[in-house]
Protein backbone atom coordinates (compact mmCIF):
# COMPACT_ATOMS: atom_id res chain seq x y z
CA UNK A 1 0.00 0.00 0.00
CA UNK A 2 1.23 3.35 -0.96
CA UNK A 3 2.33 5.47 2.38
CA UNK A 4 0.36 8.14 1.38
CA UNK A 5 -2.88 6.15 1.25
CA UNK A 6 -1.85 4.39 4.56
CA UNK A 7 -1.51 7.51 6.48
CA UNK A 8 -5.43 8.44 6.15
CA UNK A 9 -6.39 5.03 6.15
CA UNK A 10 -4.72 4.43 10.21
CA UNK A 11 -6.02 8.22 10.74
CA UNK A 12 -2.53 9.51 11.73
CA UNK A 13 -2.95 12.32 9.13
CA UNK A 14 -6.60 13.17 8.48
CA UNK A 15 -6.49 13.39 4.11
CA UNK A 16 -4.48 12.05 1.57
CA UNK A 17 -3.56 15.40 -0.14
CA UNK A 18 -2.37 16.34 2.97
CA UNK A 19 -0.38 13.15 3.48
CA UNK A 20 0.76 13.38 -0.10
CA UNK A 21 2.31 16.97 0.69
CA UNK A 22 3.90 15.68 3.94
CA UNK A 23 5.80 13.54 2.31
CA UNK A 24 6.83 15.78 -0.67
CA UNK A 25 8.29 18.22 2.06
CA UNK A 26 10.49 15.71 3.12
CA UNK A 27 8.46 15.17 6.53
CA UNK A 28 8.16 11.91 6.19
CA UNK A 29 10.03 8.49 6.73
CA UNK A 30 10.34 4.71 6.10
CA UNK A 31 12.67 2.96 8.37
CA UNK A 32 14.68 5.67 7.97
CA UNK A 33 14.58 6.87 4.59
CA UNK A 34 12.39 9.66 2.98
CA UNK A 35 9.59 8.78 1.61
CA UNK A 36 8.11 9.92 -1.19
CA UNK A 37 3.87 9.87 -1.54
CA UNK A 38 4.20 6.71 -3.63
CA UNK A 39 6.46 4.58 -1.68
CA UNK A 40 5.10 1.01 -0.58
CA UNK A 41 4.85 0.47 2.91
CA UNK A 42 4.44 -3.06 4.39
CA UNK A 43 3.74 -4.96 7.93
CA UNK A 44 6.67 -4.09 9.65
CA UNK A 45 7.85 -0.85 8.62
CA UNK A 46 8.77 1.83 10.79
CA UNK A 47 6.89 5.32 9.95
CA UNK A 48 8.19 8.50 11.22
CA UNK A 49 6.13 11.76 10.74
CA UNK A 50 7.16 15.25 11.52
CA UNK A 51 4.34 17.52 12.94
CA UNK A 52 6.59 20.69 12.98
CA UNK A 53 7.04 20.41 17.23
CA UNK A 54 6.74 16.80 17.80
CA UNK A 55 7.54 13.52 15.86
CA UNK A 56 5.26 10.29 15.36
CA UNK A 57 6.93 6.96 15.35
CA UNK A 58 4.94 3.75 14.51
CA UNK A 59 5.28 0.27 13.71
CA UNK A 60 3.00 -0.96 10.90
CA UNK A 61 1.03 -3.80 12.31
CA UNK A 62 -1.46 -4.39 9.78
CA UNK A 63 -2.20 -3.00 6.26
CA UNK A 64 -6.51 -2.93 5.15
CA UNK A 65 -7.76 -0.99 2.38
CA UNK A 66 -11.38 -0.11 4.10
CA UNK A 67 -11.19 0.68 7.92
CA UNK A 68 -13.38 1.70 10.19
CA UNK A 69 -12.74 4.90 12.39
CA UNK A 70 -12.45 2.64 15.92
CA UNK A 71 -10.23 -0.14 13.80
CA UNK A 72 -8.19 2.53 12.85
CA UNK A 73 -5.41 1.85 15.92
CA UNK A 74 -5.36 -1.47 15.32
CA UNK A 75 -3.30 -0.77 12.15
CA UNK A 76 -0.02 0.64 13.82
CA UNK A 77 2.05 0.68 17.12
CA UNK A 78 3.03 4.26 18.52
CA UNK A 79 6.65 3.87 19.29
CA UNK A 80 7.65 7.50 20.47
Amino acid sequence: MRIDKFLKNSRIIKRRPIAKEACEQGRVFINGKQAKPGDEVEVGDIVEVDFGTKTMKVEILEIKDNVKKDEALELYKIIE
